[in-house]
């Protein structure tokens, strides 16, 4: 007698894969989509000669956060088992900080070009609004991050990657935006704690970023060049160097009336002895970054979200280069920033359009072994 199959029984993670199956496979990574593009009106606000569509670009970074915060708590609503799964998977988890540095990357044009679309009274809470949610959720994922990785992750020898920089850099934007809001604090204490309360944030990013550096360029060592889908990822190095070479330059801006004036001559000085050098760092290690990503291209690399890793890590670049000019009153580095932003805008554009491509084909948000 012939049997009759009977049906699979239905577990919680096949019905909720059947549940807005779309948002199943967006992760946090996607963050990184609007760090980039914030930070082409970030940095475009500080070249020596104007950019037209700034504001433009700062509208779309703000729709695009909104969107995708929408979407990730869909994620997180319908989808928990593969959220879980995310904060579980070290390659995955370090993201997080994107998260954050997308907060404060909107932040930071709020400030800068924001108020030519929204106006100088709503632009301000918005930056508060933003640094706050930003900075919070990026000294959690500081911590939160490197210890899962301690006692949940399985880290395989050997399987460093830049993409673990991404939690840890989060507290130096911080420390970026966190001067552009010294000036809308009352002179005195408040001015001086925001003042050094963002030092304190540049230096637990920069000490973190300086364990974890040598960490990674031994893997590159010993264990050869990184996967074609995260070569891009090298880029992320450029992020600590050039947003933390932004960072002093711009806490030097406001140190003169937030503190005593021996202390804010030093940290002018510092901006220049620190940023000169880290700059000259970024630089190699970006030539080197250029060169793997070529190699990688003639041997097949197609697109993946990694790409935008071309951009932000840039773009931090781009507005360092244009502190340095600032402070030094060298041409030089006016013209450093200007070709830097040229590369940050060509990587946009280019990842951009294949995000675009991605989404509308729908191989973006498929499954792994689906795309």
């Amino acid at each position: 007698m012939a049997t009759v199959a009977q049906p699979r029984p239905r577990t919680r993670s096949t019905v909720a894969a059947r549940r807005r199956p779309a948002l199943r496979h967006l992760g946090p990574n996607w963050y990184a989509a609007v760090m980039g593009t914030a930070i082409i009106a970030n940095a475009g606000a500080g070249l020596p000669f104007h950019v037209p569509g700034l504001p433009v670009v700062w509208a779309l970074s703000l729709a695009m956060l909104v969107v995708l915060l929408v979407a990730r708590a869909g994620h997180w609503l319908h989808h928990r088992d593969q959220a879980r799964a995310h904060l579980l998977d070290p390659t995955v988890a370090p993201f997080y900080g994107c998260l954050s540095m997308a907060f404060l990357a909107v932040g930071i044009g709020s400030l800068s070009v924001g108020t030519d679309v929204i106006g100088e009274a709503p632009a301000v809470p918005l930056a508060w609004v933003l640094y706050g949610a930003g900075t919070l959720i990026g000294l959690v994922a500081a911590v939160a991050v490197p210890y899962l990785m301690v006692v949940r992750h399985d880290v395989a020898p050997g399987s460093a990657s830049p993409v673990w920089l991404l939690p840890v850099v989060a507290p130096m934007v911080s420390a970026t935006l966190g001067p552009l809001l010294v000036p809308h604090l009352p002179a005195g204490q408040a001015r001086e704690a925001m003042l050094l309360g963002s030092y304190a944030m540049f230096g637990m990013s920069l000490l973190a970023t300086l364990v974890i550096l040598p960490v990674v360029f031994s893997r590159l060592i010993h264990r050869g060049a990184l996967p074609l889908f995260l070569t891009p990822t090298l880029f992320l190095v450029l992020g600590p160097l050039g947003q933390s070479t932004t960072a002093v330059n711009k806490l030097a801006d406001v140190a003169g009336g937030s503190i005593g004036a021996t202390y804010a001559h030093g940290m002018a000085a510092f901006a220049v002895l620190y940023g000169v050098p880290v700059m000259g760092f970024a630089l190699m290690w970006l030539a080197l970054a250029v060169a793997m990503a070529v190699r990688a291209a003639r041997r097949g690399m197609g697109f993946a979200m990694t790409w935008w890793a071309f951009t932000f890590p840039v773009g931090t670049c781009v507005t360092g280069a244009e502190g340095l000019a600032r402070h030094t009153g060298l041409h030089a580095f006016d013209w450093l920033a200007v070709a830097l932003y040229a590369l940050l805008v060509a990587a946009w554009l280019v990842a951009g359009f294949h995000t675009g491509r991605g989404l509308v084909d729908g191989r973006l948000l498929a499954a792994p072994g689906k795309k």
